[in-house]
């Protein structure tokens, strides 16, 4: 089993930092490379870059009352629940399929309220 961490490829691990500018503040988030790659590929499935992608998922938050206090394991948390949905074919793995299209609200009643739980 841990053979197939151990000798992935050391890049995945290891972190970067992006500095990007949200409300005219530059901020800085450092993350692994993996998580960045997942965000990536989330942006470019509905036409925007990263940083695009990361203003908007922060500002949503915000006007949804969430506490951003850790907005990088906010993302890390995003990348991850992408992945998961992928898994249960929420989200459709062929990328050309926008986000933006996809029902959020029967996804969400189809968790029948386990977002939470990450098995559900």
């Amino acid at each position: 089993m841990c053979k197939l961490f151990i000798q992935a490829d050391p890049e995945l691990w290891l972190s970067a930092t992006h500095s990007l500018r949200i409300d005219g503040m530059v901020t800085s988030v450092r993350m692994e490379n993996y998580f960045w790659h997942i965000l990536e590929e989330i942006a470019q499935r509905d036409g925007m870059n990263t940083a695009q992608m990361i203003t908007r998922l922060y500002h949503e938050s915000i006007d949804a009352g969430h506490d951003l206090g850790n907005f990088t394991s906010f993302l890390r948390v995003c990348a991850l629940r992408y992945q998961a949905l992928q898994l249960t074919g929420d989200i459709p793995t062929q990328h050309q399929v926008p986000i933006a299209t996809l029902d959020a609200e029967q996804i969400l009643a189809r968790e029948g309220g386990n977002s939470r739980d990450p098995l559900h």
